[in-house]
């Protein structure tokens, strides 16, 4: 009888780590992911047309974090391959996060405290290797990234250069729904303090690198860190190298020390990829006003994210508010879209209901010109100058 019981147990047991693995995740998203319901945005037939004729690219998104089939269409999150093309998107940067503190917040945040990521990628079944190594993570996620691509070749092309932007953008122009996917990472811890693993990540296929993330890291001071500080002889010979590679250099997160520090050292334009304007929505978690304009003058450009906290408003007409105010700040050559999708942030549209963006932008009063260079004209002049041939 005991033994009959014991084996009860044990398929209890199985059948609930099944259950806990298998659905635990989605449930996790869910709960990180915030969709505010609604009724259909309207969308103008002209309004419409425009976004048809677009190629949109958006420098930030953190799909690759959660364990679901990008090339399925789900009922969570923001980005999966088929919301994507219904959207219109040519171009979309998928960016590895590979540490979170507890406790996250705008203000500071402690490089010691306990790691959000480290449980996620144990519920996820991740390679155990992952489980203590962010630069295993990272090239997990570029794995994922590269089986979509081996899969769907029609779908996804992971983009590594110049030659790769141009070859997408000419399948979308002769009629394909073909989605151009650039790997990129939160953060710089992800390189474990080891220049070598620039190297790994770069065969992986990541071409872009924020520097920090919610704390300071090896490379140096997180906005949300512990003392502010700018770059660390480690922290410059990343930055180095990724000039060297041709790498895009992402500002997000950085202290306003490292960021002009980085400013200094380096000619190619940067990067801002997911933010909001500080004079249009006063929070730390978005740059004073003078250091934007400073990171416009290198080229680059500003990503606009699509979450109430760094907008103050993440309608569609909030978020084009934001655009507008950005044109104000730096020019309309100098602003893009940051989603943060699948961020750990709450939208009020997924990347399928971007045309309500364009009828919010036309509606704000921008021309067309302004609407095709901040949709994606400005992404791609940017990849364009730093991709490598």
């Amino acid at each position: 009888m005991l033994k009959w019981i014991g084996r009860l147990i044990a398929v209890v047991l199985v059948i609930a780590a099944v259950v806990f693995f298998s659905i635990g995740p989605g449930i996790v998203e869910k709960g990180q992911n915030g969709y505010v319901a609604h009724a259909p945005y309207p969308i103008s037939p002209e309004a419409q047309a425009l976004h048809d004729r677009l190629v949109i690219g958006d420098l930030h998104a953190d799909s690759l974090l959660w364990n679901r089939n990008l090339l399925e269409r789900s009922n969570r999150g923001h980005v999966d391959f088929p919301r994507l093309r219904e959207g219109n998107v040519a171009v979309q940067v998928f960016t590895a996060v590979t540490k979170s503190p507890a406790g996250q917040n705008y203000e500071e945040n402690s490089a010691e405290a306990r790691d959000n990521i480290t449980l996620l990628s144990i519920v996820e079944l991740w390679p155990v290797k992952s489980w203590s190594d962010l630069t295993e993570r990272g090239l997990y996620m570029a794995k994922r990234m590269q089986r979509y691509e081996d899969k769907a070749p029609d779908q996804v092309r992971i983009l590594r250069t110049k030659a790769d932007l141009d070859a997408v953008l000419a399948a979308r122009a002769a009629g394909q729904t073909l989605t151009g996917a650039l790997l990129g990472s939160e953060g710089g811890h992800i390189l474990e303090g080891d220049l070598a693993n620039l190297d790994r990540l770069y065969a992986a296929g990541y071409r872009l690198m924020g520097l920090t993330h919610f704390f300071d890291n090896a490379l140096g001071g997180s906005l949300h860190g512990e003392d502010n500080s700018g770059l660390t002889d480690f922290g410059r010979a990343v930055v180095e190298a990724m000039v060297d590679k041709h790498m895009v250099i992402d500002l997000a997160h950085a202290s306003p020390r490292m960021a002009r520090e980085v400013i200094a050292m380096t000619d190619q334009p940067l990067i801002l990829s997911h933010t909001g304007i500080h004079s249009h929505c006063e929070v730390k978690r978005n740059f004073e006003d003078d250091l934007m304009r400073e990171i416009a003058a290198t080229g680059g450009v500003i990503g606009i994210g699509y979450w109430e906290d760094v907008t103050c408003d993440a309608s569609p007409a909030g978020v084009a508010k934001t655009i507008k105010a950005a044109i104000d700040l730096v020019g309309a050559d100098h602003v893009a879209l940051g989603s943060d999708y699948d961020g750990s942030v709450t939208v009020e549209f997924d990347t399928s209901e971007l045309a309500a963006l364009t009828q919010a932008l036309m509606d704000e009063g921008l021309s067309e010109t302004e609407i095709t260079a901040v949709m994606g004209g400005n992404m791609v002049r940017v990849l364009r100058q730093v991709l490598p041939e």
